[in-house]
């Protein structure tokens, strides 16, 4: 243990525990079963055997859980763990049965925003933990600063003067810009989201993507995967976006962009004299528009489900 002494002493307590919600009056600490404290729901920080979390689980069998977590009933048994998923996690590598725990009454809004603010005390933090860690706290806030149906301005900005998300620029120590792009990242596929955190799709780019349909963003990774291309860059994530808004976009179609060609947009002319016999003389360029869309979404349908014929080989 030697080793692992030597590394305590040089680690502090919140770099090894992560930062602790600041107790109030009346709060006691109760030793409770590892069995009976549940993950909060949808927790969106990873809780990883690296490492990082070796070191702490040695620190748990050496001196114990130093930092109590914190935790509130659950309404079917048990307790639902705020702050302290990694030292639970550790305390089970360290062959423990209980974690010092304080046990709180609290709603889900103030459940996320301490479970969020603990885990943001963190070292290192990857994007996706960011988007949804940033998302949770932005929706708890709104949820607390409801004024009554009558208004939709909440009183954090009736009070303040801000935003529910300037506040939480200034508590995080991020731009308003900033947060809108990480809570954006929300939007992405799993698969495409994995590149970000692996430092393979920076942001900006990923952001752009992020507005694609999801069918259309499974089909960008397939490509990236099974072309061998590399995530779009900034410019080729906006064309693909602008297409995407126009049409819909196809492998082949993605290859073009991710291959840095310009394909040039489909133009099709359709003379208003060969459309006349078609539309009553009264119709304006922009009926006629929404009559051809139409019959076109219907085609669209029709061939999606056509079963083809035995002559179609």
């Amino acid at each position: 243990m030697k080793g692992s002494a030597a590394k305590i002493q040089i680690t502090s307590l919140d770099d090894l525990f992560g930062g602790a919600a600041p107790q109030t009056d009346g709060d006691q600490i109760q030793e409770i079963p590892l069995t009976e404290l549940h993950s909060f729901k949808d927790h969106p920080f990873h809780v990883v055997d690296d490492e990082k979390m070796q070191e702490m689980a040695e620190s748990v069998a050496q001196y114990g859980v130093l930092v109590p977590g914190i935790a509130r009933p659950r309404s079917d048994g048990g307790y639902e763990i705020v702050a302290g998923h990694r030292r639970k996690r550790a305390s089970e590598l360290a062959g423990k049965a209980t974690m010092p725990v304080i046990i709180r009454e609290l709603d889900d809004d103030e459940a996320t925003i301490i479970m969020v603010d603990s885990n943001l005390q963190r070292e290192k933090i990857l994007p996706s933990e960011k988007a949804f860690a940033y998302r949770m706290k932005l929706e708890a806030m709104k949820h607390q600063g409801k004024r009554p149906k009558s208004t939709s301005v909440s009183v954090a900005q009736k009070s303040s003067g801000k935003t529910s998300r300037g506040l939480l620029a200034e508590q995080i120590g991020e731009s308003q810009d900033q947060i809108r792009r990480y809570i954006r990242l929300t939007e992405l596929v799993p698969r495409l989201l994995a590149l970000v955190d692996r430092e393979k799709f920076p942001l900006r780019p990923a952001v752009e993507v992020s507005y694609l349909p999801l069918d259309e963003q499974e089909l960008l990774y397939d490509v990236i995967e099974d072309k061998a291309f590399g995530p779009p860059s900034m410019e080729q994530a906006k064309k693909l976006r602008e297409y995407s808004e126009r049409t819909e976009l196809t492998t082949n179609l993605i290859v073009d962009i991710l291959s840095d060609d310009n394909p040039s947009p489909v133009k099709i002319t359709l003379k208003k004299k060969c459309l006349s016999q078609y539309f009553p003389k009264d119709y304006t360029q922009q009926q006629m528009e929404e009559v051809i869309f139409s019959l076109l979404e219907t085609w669209k349908s029709q061939q999606k489900g056509a079963v083809p014929n035995d002559s179609d080989g």
